[in-house]
């Protein structure tokens, strides 16, 4: 035996790893309309740039039976590559390897390839599909799980995270992406939830499939755990290429930019998006298609709490974070679910230094009994804290209305926004005209001859002298009433002008946002 022979047995060592669980497993996860881990590494990677870490790693266990099992590369693939030609780490669960169940050192491989990430400042990605912890190890698994929170929490705002679920992701493995920045899901082929259809059953005697419970369109429109969606997993991979382009690699650098299409920047047709009667509703997509670089808009969560919307775009190539009202879904009010959503997007483009404009058309704080009772208090307080802690460039534009805390809450001077302007057409008060006059004038309404018409001068009498910009620009709360055409104009200056922004804040540990 010489050198050749022993580089030949490294390669069938290396043929038979590759082939995971063997060709009969691989061919039921395609079976399932599912990729293997591999093939998913190859769509998400540049092609050619996947270099495998620890490929060699096998369990240690000898409890149940697993001392005749091998599993190569114990049920994960872990490694680094390139995305558009810049560096990202991942691991990529096995399903035909143990069902891709974690265990002590698939965990470490994880973990290894987690910390590199880390210390190399590039984003990590994680493709999901797991049956959960590795039963035959006990709580070795759980403590495996331990080590990847642990790290998903330290790394939290200092590298992009994003988790990929792909197949069924339960109990304790549904907590790492949770705490990653962006998940992302499969329809039909991927779960996640900590208790399954039959604990449920058993327990409270509710019958339910795994997809009702825990599927793609549960997560992405009711519970809001997951940001986007699609009907595959080479969509899915697809969106997750995207998402990266707006993001840079760390917390200490800022998003690529793209070369942009030169396009004239006074938008004419701006004015006419934005109905004049503060009553009538209005896709907000309309403003934010005319503002932005062109076709740019990158939704976040666009199915869950549909009163806001939030998302990524460019302006002359450079990301920023939009954080709008929709006026078309209750009337773009404030409620509990929108609060948390754009206090969460807003942290998440503070972390990895995106600026964060705000387009504001806001009637308030939702009202009701069932959001009261939900803790919209508390919620509602996250969206203060969020743009008051975050120290990117902050603009503002108010398209119509902002009446009350909710004109307070999204970014106004008095919280932190560098830039706010205003609309001619722009209501800015306590309450609207019709409420504020019913309570300010009841007396003088009450005693007319005539109170319908009484009621209606005192309405046009508030409009007049409080709902309209230029009170609070006098005070300074507006730093200027633009035209509407001039939008795009006014928000690339206040970018520019702000491109090296810096604001030093008091030491501490770590704030106590109200959760």
């Amino acid at each position: 035996m010489d050198i050749y022979d022993k580089i030949n047995e490294l390669y069938d060592k290396k043929r038979e790893i590759e082939l995971g669980g063997g060709d009969e497993r691989i061919a039921k996860q395609h079976e399932k309309g599912k990729l293997t881990a591999r093939e998913r590494i190859n769509l998400l990677l540049d092609e050619g740039s996947f270099v495998e870490l620890n490929p060699f790693v096998v369990h240690r266990t000898r409890d149940f039976g697993m001392d005749r099992q091998t599993g190569p590369g114990d049920g994960v693939v872990t490694g680094y590559g390139k995305i558009d030609g810049r560096p990202v780490y991942l691991f990529s669960q096995d399903f035909t390897v143990f069902g891709g169940a974690l265990g002590e050192m698939h965990a470490m491989k994880i973990a290894n390839v987690m910390d590199l990430a880390a210390k190399n400042g590039a984003p990590f990605i994680g493709l999901n599909d797991s049956g959960g912890a590795r039963i035959q190890e006990g709580v070795v698994s759980l403590d495996g799980y331990g080590e990847i929170f642990y790290r998903n929490a330290i790394y939290s705002g200092v590298i992009p995270q994003i988790s990929v679920i792909l197949g069924p992701c339960a109990g304790g493995a549904v907590y790492s992406p949770a705490i990653t920045d962006f998940v992302l899901m499969t329809d039909e082929t991927s779960q996640m939830f900590i208790t399954g259809p039959k604990v449920i059953e058993t327990v409270t005697g509710e019958k339910i499939t795994s997809e009702d419970l825990g599927g793609s369109k549960v997560h992405n429109s009711i519970s809001g755990n997951a940001h986007f969606r699609g009907k595959d997993e080479k969509t899915v991979l697809e969106q997750v290429r995207h998402l990266l382009s707006y993001l840079p690699q760390n917390n200490n650098e800022k998003a690529p930019i793209l070369k942009a299409d030169p396009s004239d920047d006074y938008r004419k047709d701006l004015a006419d998006v934005v109905p004049f009667e503060t009553t009538r509703p209005y896709d907000v997509r309309k403003v934010i298609e005319q503002v932005v670089d062109e076709g740019s808009f990158l939704e976040v969560q666009a199915e869950f709490a549909k009163n806001a919307v939030v998302g990524f775009a460019r302006m002359k190539g450079e990301s920023v974070g939009l954080v709008c009202n929709q006026p078309k879904v209750m009337a773009g009010g404030l409620d509990i679910n929108s609060s948390d959503k754009i206090a969460r997007f807003i942290r998440t483009c503070d972390s990895f230094n995106i600026p964060v404009i705000t387009f504001e058309d806001v009637t308030g704080f939702f009202p009701g009994v069932k959001q009261e009772h939900g803790g919209i208090i508390r919620h509602g307080a996250k969206i203060l804290y969020a743009y008051s802690e975050a120290t990117v460039p902050k603009i503002t534009v108010i398209l119509r209305k902002a009446f009350g805390g909710a004109y307070v809450a999204l970014n106004s001077k008095a919280i932190g926004a560098d830039v706010v302007y205003a609309w001619p057409n722009a209501e800015i008060a306590v309450m609207g005209a019709e409420g504020a006059a019913n309570i300010i004038f009841a007396r003088d309404i009450m005693n007319s001859d005539n109170p319908e018409a009484t009621r209606a001068e005192k309405i046009e009498e508030y409009r007049m002298k409080f709902a309209n910009p230029y009170v609070a620009a006098s005070h300074g709360m507006v730093d200027d009433v633009i035209d509407p055409r001039e939008t795009r104009i006014k928000l690339l200056q206040a970018l520019e002008m702000m491109r090296n922004k810096q604001e030093n804040r008091p030491w501490k540990k770590h704030g106590n946002i109200p959760l």
